[in-house]
């Protein structure tokens, strides 16, 4: 068992707003950059009721009292986070004065780092209450101060620990929103968001099946990809845009949905489902080939890496390559898919209580590296 001081909290609630996946995880007790390999001691996931989804979801836009609901929601997030950190301590038999931090995401609400913010709902300060442990929080902000995107930060992570020399690996991370980190042989990393990943498929499914996702892409499999509706949303200009780039809900919802949609009438819900997977496919896929050619294996995590009509997919927009790369989810590298971001936050959180960088500037664009996260003590 390495030190107590190595041992540390990822917590992860995504786009999809389901839930929160928490991880308990042992870092070697002399770390570097690259990272040596991590073990997860403990796993844990916590749903998110319905009201909460809810609260959650109506704060993506605009709206009365915004300051009042958020910080009720943020409370109750906080109370949700301290629910996933119990079950990580007793499923492992660790207390929580062995832990030297837990690393929080919390919920992202709104990201114009175009506009110079972001913002993540969850009060760690509550969390650090609630849980006896030190908190790190607001990862993305300090990245945004220093002219970056704030996102994505996990490519550091998967270069320290999914990297390979001599080898160009993708990790592609499928949640709500796509993003890629391109693990190039050299050591040279890129990374950028694609795209919508499973938030267009959920929202569609919830709409006309009241399900809050389409279960290993069954409904999409029984539908028919529209031509003409992918081609509508392949136009989207954000696409187009060269990296560093990054997006959320602010862009990709469901009355952008309903904007293409008026263009091509008339269509089978299950046809719909069908298109949205194939364009979350295609939009990845295209970005692989234009920033990653040279890879040789895709490995998927997120939500996305059980959807496997949506893995098909990807494999068949990859397979047009001359030496097309395997596809198969980061359970092939040891951590699995649902595991993967909050295992990047227990990492972020290292960096930070180690002085050490958590962002990669040629990923978010900042001026350069810089210490990500705010402490709350215990």
């Amino acid at each position: 068992m390495p030190p107590p001081d190595y041992l540390f909290i990822g917590l992860m609630s995504g786009t999809s707003l389901d839930g929160v996946d928490g991880v308990l995880a042992a870092f070697p007790a002399a770390p570097s950059f690259p990272a040596e390999p991590t073990r997860i001691l403990a796993s844990a996931y916590i749903p998110f009721p319905a009201d909460l989804r809810a609260d959650l979801m109506a704060l993506q836009a605009p709206g009365d009292n915004e300051i009042h609901r958020e910080a009720l929601a943020a409370n109750a997030l906080a109370r949700r986070y301290a629910e996933c950190v119990a079950q990580l301590l007793a499923a492992s038999g660790i207390a929580a004065g062995a832990v030297r931090a837990l690393g929080v995401h919390g919920q992202t609400i709104r990201h114009r780092p175009e506009l110079g913010y972001t913002r993540q709902a969850g009060n760690p300060a509550l969390l650090a209450e609630l849980a006896g442990i030190d908190v790190i929080a607001d990862f993305r902000s300090r990245d945004i101060a220093a002219g970056g995107q704030g996102a994505p930060l996990v490519p550091a992570f998967h270069q320290a620990v999914f990297g390979r020399p001599g080898e160009t690996r993708v990790v592609a991370n499928v949640g709500g929103i796509g993003n890629i980190s391109v693990l190039s042989e050299d050591g040279k990393v890129i990374g950028f968001d694609t795209g919508p990943g499973n938030v267009l498929m959920d929202g569609w499914i919830a709409r006309h099946r009241g399900e809050s996702y389409d279960k290993e892409g069954a409904w999409a499999a029984s539908g028919q990809p529209v031509p003409a509706l992918l081609d509508a949303m392949l136009a989207e200009p954000f696409l187009a845009l060269p990296p560093p780039k990054s997006t959320g809900r602010d862009l990709f919802h469901m009355d952008w949905l309903a904007g293409k949609l008026a263009l091509c009438s008339g269509l089978a819900p299950a046809d719909v489902q069908a298109t949205l997977a194939a364009f979350t496919a295609t939009s990845l896929a295209t970005a692989i080939h234009a920033h990653a050619p040279a890879a040789t294996a895709v490995y998927v995590c997120g939500g996305g890496a059980y959807n496997w009509y949506l893995m098909g997919l990807l494999r068949d927009a990859l397979a047009i390559r001359d030496q097309p790369a395997k596809v198969e989810s980061t359970e092939a590298l040891g951590v699995a898919p649902n595991h993967v971001e909050a295992l990047a936050f227990a990492w972020l959180a290292l960096r930070h209580v180690e002085h050490k960088a958590g962002n990669l500037p040629a990923v978010t664009g900042a001026a350069g590296l810089r210490i990500l996260g705010a402490l709350y003590p215990a």
